[in-house]
């Protein structure tokens, strides 16, 4: 066994040169090393330790990094989809931003009530505007999915204005109502 060899194994000789010394404790790591069962010169990195002590703050490279500053939209997006707000969000798009969807003149005759299970009702102002929307249907449905989503909203149900009722008060009188105007 030669000098060096006994060296590195039990390790750096305070008595040498400062060069040597450090060749002796790089050789007494190395034999430690390879007694552990690990390759010496190769090391196991994850992805998230970057090859720095995570303890210890350090500035980030001049690439991306999940510690750079990110965009609000990115980090807002990313918790809706976290906590599981994404279909919320996207339901409220469609009654938020109704009249850039659809157009302002369609907005003006025409309000979204309800949105559940991809199908959104629409109150019309009048029968001639529900006719109108219903003719306009599909074209309103491929609006809504290029802004809003795919899958968002399915189908739409538009109803139009609501009959007066004749039912008013405590006391009414039973019927169809008052037939002499009504034919």
């Amino acid at each position: 066994m030669s000098a060096t060899q006994s060296d590195a194994t039990t390790g750096p000789n305070e008595n040498a040169p400062g060069r040597d010394l450090a060749r002796q404790a790089l050789a007494a790591a190395r034999a430690k090393a390879e007694a552990r069962g690990v390759e010496p010169g190769v090391r196991k990195r994850t992805a998230g330790q970057f090859g720095q002590n995570p303890r210890r703050r350090r500035w980030s490279g001049p690439g991306s990094d999940a510690r750079d500053p990110q965009p609000l939209g990115r980090l807002m997006s990313r918790l809706a989809t976290d906590r599981g707000w994404s279909q919320r969000l996207a339901d409220g798009q469609v009654f938020g931003q109704w009249a850039k969807l659809v157009g302002e003149e369609v907005a003006e005759h025409a309000q979204p009530v309800s949105l559940k299970d991809g199908e959104l009702t629409v109150r019309a102002s009048s029968t001639a505007w529900a006719t109108q929307l219903r003719l306009l249907q599909g074209q309103l449905l491929t609006k809504i999915a290029a802004a809003v989503g795919h899958g968002v909203v399915k189908r739409m149900r538009i109803h139009g204005p609501t009959a007066p009722s004749w039912r008013k008060g405590l006391r009414h009188v039973s019927g169809r109502g008052p037939r002499d105007t009504y034919g």
